[in-house]
């Protein structure tokens, strides 16, 4: 996965309005969500054409190419994460992240229309919303004539929907020291906010910080929203977090055109979604002001923006690039199944029960199978030695 790395030094700018404008926000989002780019599919041709666009942005912005290069172990498409650097001479940086790929024609997987492969998922709200959020945020941080107290990172992250592979990928191999990010902002699927519905924001509880902040700030900027206090989630800040960084994960929730051809550019809200990116920028200030964010590590499942339901749960992230039979465990969530029985962040899963977990998808058909308060023997590899441990569901 190559990475494009853009550093802007400061400079002297005149102060430009702080609002973000609901026409500039479509202008972007009806160009990524375009038949032209068939539907961003990771790696696709309309992928590039996705990332020539938004690194143009990023040079009207004012940005400079910084960095340098690398490559996941992909079998069979090469992509690209997109990376700006506003380089203000802080301690503290700000990571700000969205997916900009999506289904391209259903070809893929994840569709949820039936024989919809040979059909454009043009992903406007999935994830062109977040996308254009990011683009609109960098044009702001970049020129509104402000030295701030922290550094931002923008990155736009290919192959989530493969499974969060372009997360995982730079924060394996970051470009800046991880130690200095103060907290990570995750946009995926912002473009349909309601007022009876509002935002929901996860991660609120991954630093004590956000729950002191957050409730006034919202308040002010008059905006309905839920919480979701875990890291752990279908999206980028899930690589961030089990890294022991504070997120924030802002979603206007599902609906029924989520993975289907019709998340068309039409039913995108953009007056909310400028209120959004108004949030985001007042949590921001907020962050300005204070020491450095505690990380608290959460012990509850995420339930808020879930992609399957299932009645069990083990308590891990996989690792979704492992490709060498089983399920290589990521992350563990405290205080859940797979913690109490034992199972380590490097374990590979490779039964449970008498279901083999060949892959992630294996995995997930057989935690269909189990019940609440069942316990089954769980296989596991661990370094060149296979234990068998009891889980509890």
């Amino acid at each position: 996965m190559r990475l494009f790395l853009f550093l802007i030094l400061p400079v002297t700018l005149f102060a430009q309005k702080a609002d973000f404008e609901a026409k500039r926000i479509k202008k972007h989002l009806s160009y990524l969500a375009s038949d032209k780019l068939e539907g961003r599919g990771t790696g696709s041709m309309g992928e590039q054409l996705a990332a020539k666009y938004l690194i143009k942005q990023f040079e009207k912005a004012g940005l400079k190419p910084y960095g340098g290069e690398g490559r996941p172990n992909l079998s069979y498409v090469q992509s690209a994460n997109i990376v700006g650097y506003l380089d203000n001479g802080a301690d503290k940086t700000i990571v700000i992240g969205a997916h900009y790929d999506h289904l391209g024609k259903g070809d893929q997987g994840s569709s949820l229309q039936a024989n919809s492969e040979g059909s454009i998922h043009n992903g406007a709200d999935d994830n062109a919303s977040g996308t254009s959020g990011l683009v609109e945020l960098a044009h702001h941080y970049a020129k509104n004539g402000i030295t701030e107290k922290h550094n931002f990172l923008f990155i736009l992250f290919s192959g989530e929907e493969l499974g969060l592979i372009g997360s995982k990928y730079f924060c394996d191999n970051p470009t800046i020291d991880l130690k200095s990010v103060n907290f990570m902002l995750n946009m995926d699927m912002i473009g349909r906010y309601r007022e009876d519905k509002g935002l929901t924001i996860g991660g609120y509880g991954t630093s004590s910080f956000w729950g002191k902040a957050i409730p006034q700030i919202a308040r002010n900027q008059g905006i309905k929203y839920n919480v979701d206090s875990t890291g752990v989630g279908p999206s980028d800040h899930t690589s961030f977090y089990l890294k022991n960084i504070p997120v924030l994960f802002f979603f206007t929730g599902s609906h029924s055109e989520y993975h289907k051809p019709t998340d068309d550019a039409n039913l995108i809200n953009y007056e909310g979604e400028a209120k959004i990116l108004g949030l985001a920028k007042a949590i921001i200030e907020k962050v300005e002001e204070s020491p450095k964010l505690d990380f608290v590590q959460t012990s509850n499942p995420h339930a808020g923006a879930t992609r399957s339901t299932f009645k069990v749960t083990m308590g891990i992230m996989p690792d979704y690039s492992y490709d060498k039979g089983g399920v290589k465990v990521d992350g563990i969530t405290k205080d859940r199944p797979a913690a109490k029985a034992g199972v380590l962040a490097g374990d590979v899963l490779l039964k449970l029960g008498d279901i083999e977990t060949k892959d992630v998808q294996e995995y997930m058909k057989a935690l269909g199978k189990f019940e609440k308060g069942q316990t089954v023997d769980a296989e596991i590899k661990r370094g060149n030695e296979k234990l068998t441990v009891k889980v509890t569901f």
